[in-house]
This record gives structure tokens, sequence and C-alpha cells, in this order.
């Protein structure tokens, strides 16, 4: 098993095009993908502005919102309004979306993966065991936070938003979360 710390101050910030927003890389598959050509893609975006969502065909994208709250309007006027209490939602990369910040800006976790060869599951864990399942898995962190498992002495400590990300688990784990965090498994198909 290869595990890794993501730390959220070294991300970079990438302006929209359209200026409503940044968004900030935390991991992708193969290394070093691009928008066109990644197998999965994890994102945090600071949404500031109404606008369409990117379409990215043959992937399925899963949002969670971390702050603020955040209407999807889909291309058949269905809407779902979102807070950082809500579960994640799953809808198609290529389907038409407008997001449209309520109240203040927005900040989300964006995982997307390339339909027909990985999916994603994403939940929301706190003080809890979690045991990562996937070919890649990742911890978020929401708060301050210690991951403890029985091969690290002391723990792993995360501030908020950093990631701990973990490649291909020899043999399952299970972790130990002392506060709120994101899990996410990306599972191949």
């Amino acid at each position: 098993m290869t595990t890794t710390i993501l730390r959220a101050a070294d991300r970079i910030a990438t302006p929209w095009k359209n200026g409503g927003g940044v968004t900030r890389e935390i991991a992708v598959w193969p290394p070093e993908a691009g928008l066109d050509d990644f197998d999965w893609r994890i994102s945090m975006a600071e949404v500031r502005e109404a606008g369409a969502f990117s379409l990215f065909p043959d992937v399925d994208r899963c949002l969670t919102v971390i702050e603020g709250c955040l209407r999807l309007t889909f291309d058949d006027d269905t809407s779902v309004s979102l807070d950082a209490q809500s579960e994640p939602w799953a809808f198609p990369g290529d389907r038409t979306c407008h997001g449209q910040p309520l109240d203040g800006p927005v900040l989300d976790l964006n995982v997307m993966s390339r339909r027909g060869q990985f999916r994603s599951q994403v939940k929301r864990v706190s003080d809890t065991m979690w045991r990562p399942t996937g070919v890649a898995s990742l911890l978020i962190a929401l708060a301050p936070l210690t991951i403890v498992d029985d091969r690290a002495s002391g723990g792993i400590r995360l501030v908020p938003l950093d990631a701990w990300l973990c490649h291909d688990p020899a043999t399952p784990i299970d972790l130990a979360i002392n506060g709120p965090a994101l899990g996410i498994d990306i599972l191949a198909l």
C-alpha cells in the first residue's frame, strides 16, 4: 500500500475561463493527466457566480458541498439544492447542468470517473472506523483530525481540507477517524 498526504496549502488555484470561480486539483489518475484524458479526477472548486458546468463526455460526476449552498439545475429543468449537510450528488458529466450559489460563495468537492472503467463512492464520515476499499481511496479532513491505523504510531494529523491518499491497499486496513471527513473510494469496473 502506498499512502501520501496531500496538503491543501500546496494546491494551485486554476481560475475558470468565465471568471466565476477557481478549481484546485487534489488528485488525478494517471498522474499528470489533463481534463481530456484522466481515468479519475478529484478536485475542489470555489463557486462565486452562477454559471454552466463544463461538460465531460463519458464521465460520471459526484459533487459534495463543503461550505455554502448550491442549486443545480439540469437540462430537463429538474433542480436540487445542496449544502454542507447534504449527501453527495451523482450525475452524468455529459448532462447539461447550471450551478447557482445561494447566499454567497460555495466550496465543493468534485469527483469524476471515466464511465465504464471506474466509479466512485463518496460519503461523509465522522468519529468512526473507515476502511478504504478502492484502487485509490482518499480521506479529506473537514476539520482538524487524526487518522490512526495499527501500523502508525501517533497517527497522521490533517488540517481542514488536507487529504490522505491510499493506492492499491494490499491488505484491508481499518482507520480510526476522530473528526468529520469525506471518504472517497475509486473502484475499478
